[in-house]
C-alpha cells in the first residue's frame, strides 16, 4: 500500500509500505479519508514520533470501511467507521483496534466522520473527565476556529457553558461567533487578560501557554481548571504561586496521544453516548475548511502552518 512518509528533508512523500496485518481485537480499515492535526506538523519536523507499535508516519483519526477483523474484533467487514490512531492515518489502509472505532454517524461524509476522534476526544477527554466542566461554568478556549476550536466550542455549547474564546481574524472572529461563542477575543488587537479581569473563568484549554499563562492563570475563579495541551507560544512563564493555592487553582497538563488505548476506549464510548445524538440530529457538526488528496499531504499541512483554515483539513483518498 501507499503511506505518505517523511523524508530526509522533512517532506511527506508517497511510498510503498508493507499492508497493515491484522490482529486479535483489531481491524483493518480502508481509510476514505484522514484529518489532519497541528500533532502531524511536529511530527513531520521530527519532534513528535508516534508512540511505539504504531507506524511512523503521521495520521491521528481516519474514517473508512473496515475490510479485516480479527478474531473477537467488536466490528465486522463492511462497517463504516472512523476511529482514533496512535499514528499511521496518511495511508491508504491502516490498523487499529476495534475498541478505538465508532460508526460513522447517519449523514455524515466520510471526511465529516475523519473530522472527529482526535478533536472531539480531545475536547471530551479535557472537559468532561479532566475538569468536569458544569453547566453555567465560564470556559476558555484558545484557538476558537482551529479543529479543537470548533469542537470545543459545540461540546460546551451542549454541555451550557459560557465561552471566551480567541482567534486571529475578523471573518474568524464573525464566524465562532455564529457557532456559539459568547465572548470573543482578537488576539492580534484585542487583550485576552483586560476581558478576564471582566469575565473570570472557571475552566481553561490552552494551547498557547507561553508568558500569558502565568499572567491569565491566577485570574481564575476559586477552584479553576487551567487545561495546558500545547505549548505554542512559548514553554516557559512566570506564575504569582501565592494565588495558585489561595484560590485552590489547579493547572494541569494534558495529552490525548500518549493515554493508554483502554483510556482512549473509555473516552471514545463517553463520546459516543453524549455526542452521536448530536451528529446524528444536526445539532453539532464537524466544520470541513477543505479536502485535499492524499498523495497532497504537505499542501494540506501548509495550510495549518500559514493559519489559513477555519475548521478541519482532510486527506481524501480520491
Amino acid at each position: 500500500m501507499i503511506a505518505m512518509i517523511v523524508n530526509e528533508n522533512g517532506r511527506l512523500v508517497p511510498a510503498q509500505v508493507p499492508d497493515p496485518a491484522v490482529k486479535p481485537g483489531w481491524v483493518v480499515i480502508q481509510v476514505e479519508a484522514a484529518a489532519v492535526n497541528r500533532a502531524d506538523l511536529m511530527q513531520r519536523s521530527g519532534n513528535y514520533p508516534s508512540p511505539p507499535g504504531w507506524p511512523e508516519w503521521p495520521g491521528l483519526e481516519v474514517a473508512g470501511t473496515v475490510i479485516e477483523a480479527g478474531e473477537g474484533s467488536t466490528r465486522k467487514v463492511g462497517d463504516k467507521v472512523c476511529a482514533l490512531l496512535g499514528g499511521g492515518g496518511y495511508a491508504e489502509k491502516a490498523a487499529v483496534p476495534s475498541s478505538m472505532t465508532l460508526p460513522v454517524p447517519k449523514g455524515f461524509s466520510m471526511a465529516e466522520a475523519a473530522s472527529i476522534p482526535e478533536v472531539f476526544c480531545t475536547a471530551y477527554l479535557n472537559f468532561v473527565f479532566e475538569a468536569d466542566v458544569k453547566p453555567g461554568e465560564t470556559v476558555l478556549v484558545q484557538a476558537g476556529a482551529s479543529g479543537l476550536g470548533i469542537a470545543s466550542i459545540q461540546l460546551l455549547k451542549t454541555l451550557g457553558c459560557r465561552i471566551i474564546t480567541t482567534v486571529g481574524t475578523e471573518e474568524k472572529a464573525d464566524f465562532v461567533r455564529k457557532l456559539g461563542a459568547d465572548i470573543v477575543v482578537n488576539h492580534r488587537t484585542g487583550d485576552l487578560g483586560a476581558v478576564l479581569d471582566e469575565n473570570p473563568i472557571d475552566v481553561a484549554l490552552d494551547c498557547v501557554g507561553g508568558e500569558s499563562l502565568g499572567k491569565n492563570l491566577v485570574k481564575m475563579n476559586p477552584w479553576g481548571r487551567w487545561i495546558l495541551i500545547a505549548a505554542m507560544g512559548g514553554t516557559k512563564t512566570e506564575i504569582e504561586l501565592d494565588k495558585l493555592f489561595r484560590k485552590r487553582i489547579r493547572l494541569i497538563g494534558s495529552t490525548l496521544r500518549s493515554r493508554t488505548d483502554e483510556m482512549k476506549a473509555k473516552v471514545l464510548n463517553a463520546l459516543q453516548q453524549r455526542m452521536w445524538p448530536e451528529f446524528e440530529s444536526g445539532r453539532v457538526r464537524p466544520v470541513i475548511f477543505g479536502t485535499f488528496p492524499l498523495l497532497r499531504a504537505d499542501d494540506a499541512l501548509q495550510v495549518l502552518v500559514e493559519r489559513r483554515n477555519t475548521g478541519k483539513v482532510v486527506l481524501t483518498a480520491d
